[in-house]
């Protein structure tokens, strides 16, 4: 079991060594690098005592997540992070909030609406006169927090055909990163520790630990899943991001 914010820390740790030549608006790089590692810092509270899935028999995960919950959770996140950086916040505004574009729940509408306004006012507020670099930034928000849920989603080591399903043809990347001149990255499992791709927009070779923790189904019978879970102390699984030609 791994924290959102635990895997958002490693989207951005990844991030950061994207290649200095490929980076568009570099003024706004600190921002851009808080948004990526922080944009689901609002689940914190909620993965300290993660909920159980009665039906599923299992812990919730961010996909089957109740919405009302994950709504509160995503406003807190963005709250937190406009705190600190209001472009940041912008970045992470304009994630969640596509996300839910078509989600027909009321409540995801209202949030929707309240966001588009968050955003006008973040806009307005940092004076940003050239928002073509919006997008591309956003573009890697999206790619962190892909290569990151793709190292989480999977066993390490996992064949190709046993792959989350998000992942098996490859991930997507933004039309804004139109310098990377590819519209997937295509990436493997080359053993437990390494990940190939087969495009590397990278400084070089990217090694990121990430924490988690391994529950027994025997002791969630015994003691619980909520105690089972908060007594297990945290591992660290570390993976090495490489090219083809390593």
């Amino acid at each position: 079991m791994i924290e959102q914010d635990h895997h958002a820390r490693a989207s951005g740790d990844m991030m950061a060594y994207w290649r200095d030549s490929l980076f568009l608006g570099k003024e706004w790089r600190h921002s851009v690098n808080y948004a990526i590692s922080q944009h689901d810092c609002g689940w914190k509270p909620f993965d300290k005592a993660p909920f159980w899935n009665d039906k599923k028999r299992a812990p919730y995960t961010f996909i089957d997540f109740p919405l009302s919950s994950k709504l509160v959770l995503y406003k807190q996140g963005i709250d937190q992070v406009e705190e600190r950086d209001r472009y940041a916040a912008l970045l992470c505004s304009v994630h969640f909030s596509r996300f839910l574009t078509h989600e027909a729940a009321e409540e995801a509408k209202k949030f929707v609406a309240q966001e588009k306004q968050r955003q006008e006012r973040l806009m307005d507020s940092l004076e940003i006169l050239n928002q073509s670099f919006l997008p591309f930034h956003y573009g890697l928000l999206q790619l962190g927090d892909n290569l990151s849920l793709y190292i989480c989603l999977n066993e390490p080591g996992t064949t190709k055909e046993k792959e989350h399903p998000f992942f098996r043809n490859g991930i997507p990347l933004s039309p804004a990163l139109s310098e990377i001149k590819k519209e997937k990255i295509q990436l493997y499992w080359r053993d437990n520790q390494t990940i190939v791709l087969d495009t590397f927009p990278f400084k070089e070779e990217i090694t990121v630990s990430i924490k988690q923790k391994i529950i027994s189904k025997e002791s969630i019978a015994a003691k619980g899943f909520l105690e089972s879970y908060q007594k297990a102390g945290f591992q660290h699984m570390t993976v090495r991001l490489t090219t083809q030609n390593n």
